[in-house]
């Protein structure tokens, strides 16, 4: 009886504190057991295996976006080695689809830490900004399984975005001005009036899914 009672009273505070259902966590549990072998902890290895990443161009970008301490809300830098249900359902949070009963500004919120996960995928070195070099090498893994598109060709691709996201974020620029990266603030801008909501989510029903992040 009082293991029962521990348990229902660990679920209730996972409920509160990712917004998932009671069902939906004894889901998001089975995949964890799934993934990690029945071990208490995951490890990047135990994604090896999952079909959904394998022909993704960023697979690496998503796996290690499981282990950043930034999507963990354990610290402003830096990988964890390993992660534990708790942090399972923390990063999964991001990708939870929006609620109807949700108010206006739970919605935000929502949307928000969305945002933010996906720019920490693009900021590599955790310095709150999106240089060049890191938003060419997105674009470059995007398009390395396309055949027809070469590296160059990817680079310009890269370097034609960040000169719109400049435009959007700074105005019109001076000739000798240089546009150092794309800050968070400039990333919420540039996604302003795109739906993030149907580009991040999980799909409860589909125990091979984990996350889908196009």
């Amino acid at each position: 009886m009082g293991a029962a009672h521990s348990a229902s009273a660990e679920v209730r505070e996972l409920e509160g504190k990712t917004g998932f259902s009671s069902e939906q966590i004894e889901q998001l549990h089975r995949r964890f057991k799934q993934l990690s072998g029945d071990q208490p902890t995951i490890r990047k290895e135990n994604f090896n295996n999952v079909p959904d990443l394998e022909l993704n161009p960023i697979r690496s970008k998503i796996v290690r976006a499981f282990f950043d301490n930034r999507n963990l809300r354990k610290g402003p830098s830096g990988l964890a080695d390993e992660i534990n249900f708790e942090d399972f359902l923390t990063i999964m949070s991001y990708f939870r689809p929006i609620d109807t009963t949700m108010g206006e500004e739970q919605v935000e919120l929502s949307r928000k830490e969305k945002l933010r996960f996906l720019f920490h995928m693009y900021d590599s070195d955790s310095d709150g900004r999106i240089t060049l070099e890191e938003y060419r090498n997105v674009v470059e893994e995007l398009l390395s399984g396309n055949p027809h598109i070469e590296k160059e060709s990817a680079r310009s691709i890269a370097d034609g975005a960040m000169m719109e996201a400049a435009s959007v974020c700074v105005g019109q620029m001076e000739p000798d001005q240089v546009y150092e990266g794309i800050t968070f603030e400039d990333f919420l801008k540039i996604w302003q009036g795109i739906d993030i909501e149907t580009k991040m989510h999980v799909r409860f029903l589909n125990m091979e899914t984990i996350a889908l992040c196009h």
